[in-house]
């Protein structure tokens, strides 16, 4: 299970297979749970000696209870919050709470919360069950909380956090470290609880892989050690010629730069030839600049169609404008019988005019999601996974929704891949661009789509963590530094 991604049902599944085990003791998940929590608070916070703990009134709050107790045990300071249970009599989180009771622990009110009474908070207020935004005394207690700078420790899923979608429910916990309970979730890993979660570790709690017998992920995790095995394979006789042709079809009067950069992602990702058509008026200087390219000035679809005769993948939108020149060079590539990579300004001219391909790559920003789906950004930002299986059953192919945990979904029943490992530097003109070289340059290597897609975007975001590292930090990368880190970031070799 370390790359699968569960919803809301799967983890629920997942916790009646655990505690349906034969010899498993009613609570014994939970005293699980609590004893993985302490195990984090010593590592991670061997200094703290006043340990807060905010208990809801569930099963998380049921951790929390177990955790206070043997943190108490342990010799620690424990304070603990909480609100009224609305568990049954006979249930794990209420017998939790009656042994902490039992044990001389104390349980204050939530409307008396002051952060400043412990060193370290732990956040067991709400888990994956939360469908309803906190704004009473819970949400005053997570706005005290994160205004504090307190730190955090998440049991689970930080309290606020919706784990299908990857929205925020009103006021969510900012926590420095999530520790999650038997496997791992997709909401934790993309849209607005990417700023929540801080760092996501899983705590299987001793359960064997069995328990997913049966229980399918929403999604795969495609993280920095999990791609490079994928990269197509060249081997030693290798020549230009079986490296792929990639054509770059883009660079409006004015807008060259993304179009440039875009064949210079595809050299570095590794195409054995390059050919940029762009407006005439750009062609002669992109040839000085970057003399690894073929450049064709095309002033129109007919001459554009005597070149997509001769390569093997072609990319188009960064910088093709929407107006007559570029909307003619669109729908020739639309209509093309190649593998088509298309961002930008494509998706835009798509989005006015809606048809479903089969190969091809479609890459939108949420703006640009927005614009296909007909809908604003904060609608596509609420429901990223449900937004991008959408856009792949209506547009066809593979869909790859960027942002903050990138989605890639197919027309099929696959999946989503969920792509983490980036860093808030890549927020930085031209970076689009850049991942749309390299995914038709693995096009062009002979990867499928949906291979592309995903290696495509991990290789995107290990070149940016490179370039960071060479410039000494994030601030002011420039999407140039990340096209030329790619063969880094490869690992070497071919």
């Amino acid at each position: 299970m370390t790359s699968a991604l569960f919803d809301n049902a799967g983890m629920r599944a997942l916790d009646a297979a655990g505690l349906a085990l034969p010899g498993m003791a009613p609570g014994e998940l939970m005293e699980r749970a609590g004893q993985a929590l302490l195990t984090v608070v010593r590592r991670d916070w061997p200094q703290a000696r006043r340990i807060g703990i905010l208990c809801g009134p569930g099963n998380n709050g049921g951790d929390g209870y177990v955790l206070a107790r043997l943190a108490a045990e342990a010799g620690l300071e424990v304070r603990v919050h909480g609100g009224p249970s609305r568990a049954r009599p006979e249930s794990d989180g209420r017998q939790a709470h009656r042994r902490w009771q039992a044990s001389g622990g104390e349980v204050h009110a939530l409307e008396n919360f002051d952060p400043a009474a412990a060193d370290l908070w732990v956040d067991c207020l709400f888990g994956i069950g939360l469908e309803r935004p906190l704004t009473d005394a819970y949400g005053a207690v997570i706005e005290s909380l994160n205004a504090s700078g307190r730190p955090v420790l998440a049991a689970d899923v930080p309290s606020g956090v919706d784990i299908d979608r990857g929205r925020l429910l009103g006021e969510a916990v900012r926590a420095n470290h999530t520790l999650t309970m038997i496997a791992d979730k997709l909401g934790l890993h993309t849209g607005a609880a990417v700023d929540r979660v801080g760092q996501v570790e899983v705590a299987p709690l001793d359960l064997p892989a069995s328990v997913a017998h049966g229980i399918a992920p929403v999604a795969r995790r495609v993280g920095p050690e999990d791609w490079r095995p994928r990269l197509p394979v060249r081997r030693p006789g290798a020549h230009k010629g079986d490296c792929g042709h990639v054509l770059i079809v883009g660079g409006a009067p004015g807008y060259s730069g993304a179009a440039r950069l875009a064949a210079t992602a595809a050299l570095r990702a590794g195409a054995g030839r390059v050919t940029l058509a762009t407006h005439p008026e750009h062609a002669a200087w992109a040839n000085l600049e970057r003399p690894e390219l073929m450049v064709r000035g095309v002033a129109d679809a007919s001459e554009l169609q005597a070149l997509m005769r001769r390569v093997d993948v072609v990319a188009v939108g960064p910088g093709l404008g929407q107006g007559a020149w570029g909307r003619g060079l669109w729908l020739a590539v639309a209509d093309a019988d190649l593998p088509r990579v298309a961002d930008a300004d494509a998706l835009n001219l798509l989005a006015e005019a809606p048809r479903r391909g089969e190969d091809w790559v479609l890459t939108p920003h949420p703006g640009e999601a927005a614009r296909l789906q007909g809908q604003d950004v904060a609608t596509i930002e609420a429901d990223r996974p449900g937004q991008v299986r959408a856009l792949a059953a209506r547009l066809g192919g593979v869909v790859l929704l960027k942002g903050a945990g990138t989605l890639v979904a197919s027309s099929g029943a696959e999946p989503l891949a969920c792509v983490t490992g980036g860093h808030p530097g890549m927020a930085t003109a031209g970076s689009g661009d850049v991942l749309t070289g390299i995914i038709a340059a693995l096009r062009g290597q002979g990867a499928d789509a949906r291979s592309a897609a995903e290696i495509g975007a991990a290789w995107h975001c290990a070149a940016a963590c490179i370039a960071r590292d060479r410039l000494g930090g994030a601030r002011g990368m420039l999407a140039g530094d990340l096209a030329e880190a790619l063969p880094a970031a490869a690992g070497g070799g071919a």
